[in-house]
């Protein structure tokens, strides 16, 4: 087993609102991956005391803990119950049904010696690579199948299709939203390693072009996770000014990447 996990913010002195995690058991029989993208809120608020670290701290640390000591529950259930922990620790003194609600986008695979379970949720995505070098992405492209005109940046996006039916879904306070993720169950035999990745690291393939998934996945296993957002840091840099792939986005985003050789 040979695990790497970097996470970075966007800029420095900011907090990371991603969260990344891998949870190895005693028994040494399998383990989990967890990496989240939180939802950086609007200027306007969020009806919630608590920052989107907070949120993402809590979330991802029940959804490790559960992964690995409730083998019994199907990835969907854990998220469920991670959702419904984290809220009855704000429930009090938050108001959980605004729409901005401290929210997050959800990469959770777990493996044993038999299978590889996983689910994605929103823009994050999951890469598998087989015994013979093949790499499939798992993702949930709701996000990117919106129109335009849904979108007022990059940054933040109509209310009317954040967690409603034909928009997308995001974790956040409802617990019902796991139903909506991407979920499936592989032999053990079928996986050699797999990669979890935020938005802000999967630049280097969705927005720099730097390669395909393969290449990305190669590049991770051969240089480290370091290497990876370093690189896309260089390349956010250097279209700070001209824009030519970054268009209306935010020059730097918090990225994180979780990579596991099983």
């Amino acid at each position: 087993m040979r695990t790497d996990v970097v996470s970075e913010p966007g800029a420095p002195g900011r907090a990371d609102e991603d969260f990344a995690g891998i949870g190895l058991p005693v028994s040494g029989q399998g383990g989990c991956l967890v990496v989240l993208d939180g939802v950086t809120p609007p200027r306007s608020g969020t009806g919630c005391l608590h920052s989107v670290p907070w949120f993402t701290a809590r979330l991802g640390g029940a959804l490790t803990e559960l992964t690995v000591s409730r083998e019994d529950l199907t990835l969907a259930e854990v998220l469920s119950r991670a959702i419904v922990r984290t809220g009855e620790a704000h429930r009090g003194t938050c108001d959980l049904s605004h729409p901005r609600t401290p929210q997050a986008t959800v990469v959770l695979a777990r493996w044993s010696r038999e299978t590889v379970e996983y689910l994605v949720l929103c823009d994050s995505v999951l890469l598998l690579e087989s015994p013979g070098g093949t790499v499939t992405p798992v993702r949930d492209d709701r996000l990117s199948r919106l129109p335009r005109a849904a979108l007022a940046s990059d940054a933040i996006v109509d209310a009317t299709v954040r967690n409603k039916e034909g928009g997308f879904f995001t974790a956040a306070a409802d617990p019902a939203v796991a139903a909506r993720a991407v979920t499936g169950t592989l032999p053990r035999t079928e996986v050699r390693a797999l990669a979890a990745l935020t938005d802000g690291a999967a630049r280097w393939t969705e927005c720099f072009h730097e390669g395909g998934w393969t290449d990305l996945f190669a590049f991770v296993r051969e240089r480290g996770a370091r290497a990876l957002v370093e690189r896309v840091r260089e390349l956010e840099t250097a279209d700070r000014e001209e824009r030519r792939f970054l268009r209306r986005g935010k020059t730097h985003d918090d990225a994180t990447v979780a990579y596991a050789e099983l």
